[in-house]
């Protein structure tokens, strides 16, 4: 896609490094708070914080068995929208149906709803105030959508699409908010009973396989007065992390070019080819790729390569995303690219038209006193205990996909997980956006199985199954445990807010990625779900007929390959 608005000169985010700087970003010198003199590693400040937990009182321990009870007994309930949420499988801002049919859910129980929140249309924020007081404000977030090409059968372990070519849950998305939501009603229930002061807030990660939401959600002033976020996220263990992720800093950034159309055959000559600036910009970013740090990430993609071979591509267009450990070294990525394209299009003479950011993600940092009084929580609860069934339908993928044959986790961590010293490159979240402006922590919940590639058909397998209803039905437990902590140990939100003052933000202060006139991308992927879509809604679940998704489509779960006997 193109803007009808032309940028001559690209005016680049807040606070771009000097050309100093940049220069040693490119060159891969290491950043200089890595090190002090004769190479000793620095003291991480977030391991000196003493977190002093407050031990649960007769009634709050109450509170939480209760609690853990209450999402027991609608666990009928969390599988039902971890199905049908599944069933829509919907890519980043396009989740139309999951929207409507999560912000019904929760209008049913009470929750009051704002959509087209920060100028996207399946975005919402939905919140509930507790009579005795709205103090603390307690949010809870996951995110929505899917995966491009990742449809394939549940409870199946190999490689089957329902609808080939269709997205699906391949990054398990699907779980999230039945988690959240679970976790809220409980909590809710009990506030009424007991007349707690609170608010429970609740909101969608939109597109965040495109990063493109939560920026603006901090924009627009989603997390003005909350106290603190817990997000959830599906994994393969149930644990939570305090301090540095291993989460890369991103800008997604599309470049596209204006040449002149000519007949590629008659007169060439006539024609200025976009796509060989594109093209030219791709080789040379391969190229300098040797001279970058060995912690960035790099990719893209051709949106628009031209209509047909006998044409010279008048416009062309390729999309990348730009990944470091930090804000700083991305935003030095991103200079560098800019550099690129205009020398790029100078070599073809052709015009750098216009320059897109589609979204941005900050490295994430998660506090600690929320985490290890989520994680005393985790070792209350415990992992789910999986059968036979759900053993053998994680070994059959592992064994499909060459990978180590373990099943699925069976023993909790002993501590939550630390912070990530030394990131050597990864993957990117923009939750870590909202965790430099808010106390925030991530539950991993276990609903998928070990050893799998990420963002794949083979993650989507587990995610209708009673895998992703026992994981989700866990972390739900997890969830509500740790609101009720939050909401009735003021020491708790102080502490958390003491780290994030503190340590946190001492030396590093939230600017955003993204530029004031940036608008978020909500036109992405609209012609995917358009052309899949039809098809789709043949295959939504219906729990007014059926039990479960597996139920409906008639799968006898687990369907795996049979083990071949060793000679």
């Amino acid at each position: 896609m193109r803007s009808s608005s032309h940028l001559p000169k690209l005016t680049l985010p807040s606070a771009i490094p000097s050309l100093l700087t940049l220069a040693v970003l490119a060159l891969g010198a290491a950043p200089l708070s890595a090190q002090r003199p004769g190479g000793q590693a620095e003291r991480n400040p977030a391991m000196d914080f003493k977190v002093e937990l407050q031990a649960d009182d007769q009634k709050l321990a109450s509170l939480k068995t209760q609690a853990a009870r209450m999402v027991d007994s609608m666990a009928v309930f969390t599988q039902q929208m971890v199905d049908q949420v599944f069933s829509f499988a919907e890519l980043g801002f396009q989740e139309e149906e999951t929207s409507k049919y999560l912000t019904g859910v929760l209008e049913k129980n009470g929750f009051t709803v704002t959509r087209g929140v920060a100028g996207i249309p399946t975005a919402w924020v939905a919140v509930w105030r507790s009579p005795a007081g709205a103090k603390p404000i307690i949010s809870l977030g996951s995110d929505i959508d899917d995966i491009p090409q990742a449809s394939n059968k549940p409870g199946v372990g190999y490689k089957d699409p329902m609808i080939t070519g269709a997205p699906g849950h391949g990054e398990g998305h699907n779980s999230g908010q039945p988690v959240n939501i679970t976790a809220a009603i409980a909590v809710k229930k009990i506030m009424e009973r007991e007349k707690l002061p609170g608010t429970i807030h609740l909101w969608p990660g939109v597109a965040e396989e495109q990063l493109g939401s939560k920026a603006y959600f901090v924009r627009e002033g989603v997390f003005k007065d909350v106290d603190a976020v817990l997000f959830t996220h599906v994994g393969n263990d149930l644990n939570v992390s305090w301090g540095q992720s291993g989460g890369l800093a991103l800008i997604s950034a599309e470049f596209s070019f204006k040449g002149s159309s000519a007949h590629a055959a008659g007169a060439p000559w006539r024609g200025r080819s976009a796509l060989d600036a594109v093209e030219l910009m791709d080789v040379a970013w391969n190229f300098r790729r040797e001279h970058l740090r060995t912690q960035q990430r790099s990719h893209y993609v051709i949106k628009d390569g031209g209509d047909q071979p006998n044409v010279v591509p008048p416009t062309a267009t390729v999309w990348y995303y730009f990944r470091e450990t930090d804000e700083a070294g991305v935003r030095g990525l991103f200079a560098l690219a800019d550099t690129i394209a205009r020398a790029a299009a100078m070599m073809t003479s052709t015009q750098l038209d216009t320059i897109r950011i589609l979204g941005t993600a900050w490295d994430g940092y998660f506090s600690k006193p929320i985490a290890f009084q989520m994680f005393e929580n985790i070792k209350q609860v415990g992992l789910p205990r999986w059968d036979e069934k759900d053993q053998t339908l994680a070994r059959g993928i592992q064994r499909e996909l060459g990978q180590r044959v373990i099943g699925l986790d069976t023993s909790l961590s002993k501590e939550p997980n630390g912070p990530v010293v030394n990131p050597q490159g990864g993957g990117s979240d923009d939750i870590g956006d909202i965790s430099w402006n808010v106390p925030t922590v991530t539950l991993r919940f276990p609903s998928n199985i070990p050893g799998l590639p990420g963002h794949n058909w083979a993650n989507a397998i587990s995610m209708a199954t009673p895998i992703a209803h026992k994981g989700a039905t866990a972390g739900a437990k997890v969830q509500a445990m740790t609101m009720l902590d939050l909401f009735t140990k003021p020491t708790l939100v102080a502490q958390s807010w003491d780290f994030f003052r503190s340590v946190q933000t001492a030396e590093r202060k939230y600017t955003p990625l993204m530029r004031p006139t940036d608008k978020p991308a909500i036109w992405l992927n609209k012609d995917i779900m358009a052309r899949y879509r039809p098809e789709m809604r043949k295959y939504y679940y219906d729990p007014t007929k059926y039990k479960t998704y597996l139920e409906q489509l008639g799968i006898t779960y687990p369907t795996v390959k049979p083990e071949k006997a060793v000679p």
